[in-house]
């Protein structure tokens, strides 16, 4: 059973992995950068998502790839699994609470994870933001 401090904790912890991820993202022009809280919805898989896609299957391993040193390097975590890097087409990064859906601009249009989740609140990060 979790006390108070340990999910006081694990939110302080899933927030600073929700920023370190977006900023990963931002260094390597990720587009279209979409959180999605799904706290609120009952059959949810995980507490989060965040969502982006690249130009080239190249820019989507690349992003993949810097979120993986940063997570790792910032926090020192790595994911409990990863799918899709061989073909770069839609790769997913489990960090159990948070899940990663880094796609091509075509497979984010074909698979279109913000309809299917429409329900979840939403924070929308700008492309042309700086990361700190």
């Amino acid at each position: 059973m979790n006390s108070n401090k340990d999910l006081v904790q694990q939110n302080i912890e899933t927030k600073e992995l929700l920023s370190i991820v977006v900023e990963a993202i931002l260094d390597k022009k990720g587009k279209e950068i979409t959180q999605l809280d799904l706290k609120i919805l009952d059959e949810a898989p995980t507490d989060y998502f965040i969502i982006c896609h690249g130009d080239s299957t190249t820019q989507v391993k690349a992003i993949a790839d810097h979120i993986l040193a940063e997570t790792n390097n910032k926090m020192g975590i790595k994911p409990n699994h990863i799918e899709g890097q061989q073909n770069a087409t839609w790769i997913l990064i489990d960090y159990f609470d948070t899940v990663i859906h880094l796609f091509s601009d075509e497979a984010r249009q074909f698979y279109r994870l913000e309809d299917l989740w429409s329900d979840a609140k939403v924070t929308n990060f700008s492309d042309d933001a700086v990361a700190s």
